[in-house]
This record gives C-alpha cells, structure tokens and sequence, in this order.
C-alpha cells in the first residue's frame, strides 16, 4: 500500500524542478539509459524503496528508475542532506516521497518505515538503515524481496558483518566496490565535495594551514588530494599500516590523532568507525580548529565528549556550532558532525554521480534477472557492468581507448611462448 508523500512543502517544486534539470544536462549516461527505458520498461510492474541523500542528482536516478517501469518509493539517508525542493519536486512528478530536511530520529524512522509499505521486490539502500529495519522491525517484507544494492562504504562494511554472522537474509550488491564507483565516486567525488562544502560554509582560506585526515580509504586518499591541491600541509591518521605507508610514500606526513591534534587547524574524519576524534584530542586543539565529518553517520566525532568538555556553545556561523572551552578557545564542529558534503553542501559532482547511479542502475537490473539463483549475502558487481558504465563514460567524454587483437589477447591468455 502507498502512503501519500510525507514531505515539507510542495510550493517548492519549482525550486526542486530547476535544480534537477541542471543535474541531467550533466548526466549523460542516465539520460542515455532513460531514453533506452521508455522503450523497453525493463522494470515494469516491480516496487522499489531507495533510501538514499536526497537531492537533485538522486532524484533524477529515481525519475529514471521509474522511466523503466518501476513503483518507486524515495526516502532519505541522513535527515541533514535531504533538500526540501527536490522532494517536493519528485512528489509533485507522481512519485511517492517521504522525507523533510532536519527531520527528528522518531521522523527520519518514520518516513524509512512509509517508503518500505509499498512493500518493495527491490531496495536501494545507503549506509544500511532499510536493510536493518527489513530485519528487525519489517521482516513481514522479506518474502516479497528480492534484494537490492548498496551505495556507500559504511553499508558495505556493516552488510559484510551482518553477512559474516549468516544474520543477512536477501542478496544485496555491493555497488560502493564497484571499481567505477570507489575509484572515482569516493575519491574524487569524495575529496572535492568535502572541500566544497566545507569552504563555502567557512569562507576560510586552506593554503599555509594544516589539514588532519583521519581515514586513508579511497574517500580519506581523496580529501587529502584535494587539500594538498588547496595549499594545505596534510597530516593522515590511519590504524591500517599499509594504508598508513601507502599515505608515507604519497608524501604526506603519519602521525597518531593524539599526535595531530594539536597541530591541525581543518579536521576531516573519513575513517566509517566511531569515536575517531576523542574529548582528550578536542583538549588540546588551536583555537578556531574546524572539525568536519565526511563518514555516512555522525559517530566519528566524539560530540558528547566535545560537548562535556564545553563552557559555552552557540552557532556562530551558519552550521557551524561553536564550542567555548575554559581557556576560551573556541573549537568549531560543522554540519553537527554529519556527512558534511552533504549536510553542508550538495553533494558530489553531477557528472561523477552519473556513474555510480548508472552502477546502481544496472545493479538492479542485474539483481531482477538473477534473482533465482543470487543467495542471501553480499555480491560483488560483476566486471562486465562496470566495463560497460566506463565505456559509456568515454564515450560521452568523447573518448576513443585502443582493442587488443586476436593475437594479443591469445598471447596474454597464452603460457606456451613469449616469442
């Protein structure tokens, strides 16, 4: 059964509409897919909950979804990046929307449990709450579903430990391994959103200060990239040693957070797991020190222990709360410490997201006709899709790549000669 949309205010469909016609002029492989949709409707009949950020460029991957013939219900996945535009705009299309911007952990639960009424064959999930509300408070679901994909890192890693403890019930694809989504999604999707959102909601300079990047993942590779590229001294904190090395011989400088935290002025917690910045590492912080997370949930940042170590707390920038400490030093958190290229900004670029969507896209697809034989767990994205999305993206870029020939490829294949 489909709810009527939960969603703030519809005057602002306008608003939402311009937003998402800019995206899709920057979305050539979606467009592609959308044209070939409306002919074949590869989806018809199929009921899809997405749980996703909701904005401009999420909200045209819907739009396509449905192009194929799919009943889509959107919600989001994090109460801070929901647009209210774009939602109104996505219900004033026909479809069912379910989410407000700043909505309360009791109405974020909610609008989840309204998307998954339609009672969904397919899920798009990012960071994992439909997955964990299918197990626990929705599992009457489970016998109509067939699976579904998951976009970002920190759902991958927790369907992974769901998997291992044999506690995940339907197949899901793990879109965010995707090389097509990781290598290029995360890393420069990922360096440049952060750093837009983070400048536009400062209006502070990066070169000559000293940036602390916790997390040395492709997400944590990006950010630093694009400080370096900003004029800023990097400093990464890693628990993985080869991950340390690897940021050693990329040149930037390895050092413990307890090291660092008094030495950087930008902090960016990019790490997936919890309690990365400690009360102990706020202690000891400039004054004016920024601290912004770039992780799916707002764990990373101890906010509790920042909180107990404040005298005074205000917002003295537009999401940007202050914290005044006994020796009148202020420490800076942005975007309440959530995902803050969302929270504070718009997102990745349209043409990167153009990619990981076309991922998802024919993820789904993949997941609908394989869904008799694909088990409970979690599936990588086979090689011939993501071969199939970069060869889209070249040639929308206009770009040619050499073929190997018969004998080439006999001779890579071969063990006989090397003559």
């Amino acid at each position: 059964m489909t709810k009527p949309s939960m969603i703030r205010n519809a005057a602002l469909a306008a608003e939402g509409h311009q937003k998402i016609e800019w995206v899709i002029r920057h979305m050539p492989l979606l467009r592609q897919m959308e044209a070939d949709f409306i002919k074949t409707r590869p989806l018809e009949g199929i009921r899809l909950t997405m749980s996703i950020h909701l904005e401009a460029k999420t909200a045209y991957l819907a739009k396509v979804l449905a192009s194929a013939g799919a009943q889509v219900a959107v919600t989001g996945s994090n109460p801070l990046s929901t647009q209210d535009a774009i939602a109104a705009a996505l219900a004033d299309d026909g479809l069912a929307v379910y989410a407000w911007h700043q909505a309360t952990p009791k109405e974020y639960t909610e609008h989840l449990l309204a998307a998954l009424d339609i009672g969904p064959q397919l899920i798009i999930d990012d960071g994992g709450d439909l997955v964990h509300l299918l197990h626990q408070e929705r599992r009457d679901l489970l016998k109509n579903l067939y699976g579904g994909a998951e976009e970002t890192t920190t759902g991958v890693l927790r369907l992974r430990a769901r998997a291992a403890q044999n506690k995940l019930e339907f197949p899901m694809m793990a879109v965010n391994d995707a090389f097509c989504k990781h290598l290029f999604d995360n890393r420069y999707g990922t360096g440049q959103s952060v750093w837009d959102a983070i400048n536009r909601t400062t209006n502070l300079i990066v070169a000559g200060k000293t940036v602390v990047v916790a997390g040395y993942g492709w997400c944590g590779r990006g950010v630093a990239l694009r400080s370096q590229g900003l004029g800023a001294q990097v400093v990464v904190c890693e628990v993985d040693p080869v991950k340390a090395l690897e940021a050693a011989m990329d040149g930037y400088q390895v050092m413990t957070m307890d090291e660092a935290a008094s030495l950087g002025d930008v902090f960016i917690t990019v790490t997936g797991c919890r309690q990365v910045i400690r009360g102990r590492h706020c202690a000891s912080m400039k004054d004016g020190a920024l601290l912004a997370n770039a992780g799916h949930f707002d764990v990373e940042i101890d906010i509790p222990e920042l909180q107990a170590l404040a005298v005074e707390e205000k917002e003295v920038r537009a999401n940007i709360r202050g914290y005044r400490l006994s020796d009148g030093r202020w420490i800076n958190l942005l975007a309440e410490g959530r995902l803050v290229n969302l929270g504070a900004g718009d997102g990745h670029p349209a043409e990167i997201m153009d990619m990981s969507f076309a991922i998802q896209v024919l993820a789904v697809l993949h997941m609908l006709q394989n869904r008799e034989t694909l088990k409970p767990g979690v599936h990588a994205i086979p090689r011939e899709i993501d071969d199939r999305v970069a060869n889209m993206k070249l040639a929308a870029m206009g770009l040619s790549i050499d073929t190997l020939t018969p004998e080439q490829q006999a001779y890579l294949s071969g063990w006989e000669s090397h003559e």
